[in-house]
């Protein structure tokens, strides 16, 4: 008899591991998966190594919004955490380090600790779409979206690699969750 209810109880642990495993897997492909920051590209808004949990479902049933901080597979078949500068439809512009979408300026409030470091020059160079090699249009292409990186001189942008099909773009991430002194929201 106790032989019996050893063998019982060891059944269902296997089974509660295995709905486990197989829940952890389904949040993990469909819903919410960690990545590791590689570089400087978005600093200071993200550091080098900082580890963030990227959802991936919002842009299934919603689109990009301005300025979300989104990860996309590049074309050298890695991810990239970016921010959207550009929606479907918009003109993107810099001039005298402001951005102008559709003949509008912008705030980009996450890029004033870089502009008060600079001291040669501009933080972002001035270009329009139409000095983007990749961009064959003065708007951002239909269901594409146009990014850079906060570190506007060291980062490989839409600048560089064009605009990013929105099937491209894994999900939206604003939750560092290591470090620990860095635990929490980023915008």
């Amino acid at each position: 008899m106790e032989e019996k209810k050893t063998r019982s109880e060891g059944l269902e642990w296997i089974k509660a591991l295995l709905i486990a495993f197989g829940l952890a897997a389904i949040i993990r492909i469909f819903l919410f998966t960690p990545i590791v920051v590689d570089g400087i590209s978005m600093m200071p808004t993200l550091e080098h190594g900082d580890r963030m949990i990227v959802n991936k479902i919002g842009y299934t049933i919603g689109e990009p919004h301005r300025f979300d901080i989104v990860v996309f597979h590049a074309p050298e078949q890695k991810d990239y955490i970016k921010r959207v500068i550009g929606l479907p439809g918009d003109t993107v512009e810099y001039r005298d380090d402001v951005l102008y979408v559709n003949d509008e300026p912008y705030e980009e409030p996450y890029l004033d600790q870089y502009k008060s470091e600079v001291q040669d020059g501009t933080l972002t160079e001035d270009f329009t779409l139409q000095d983007v090699p990749q961009i064959e249009a003065e708007t951002v292409p239909e269901d594409h979206i146009f990014v850079m990186g906060d570190n506007r001189r060291k980062s490989k942008d839409s600048r560089h690699i064009g605009a990013v099909s929105i099937d491209e773009v894994i999900g939206s991430t604003s939750v560092v969750f290591w470090p620990i002194k860095d635990f929490g929201l980023v915008k």
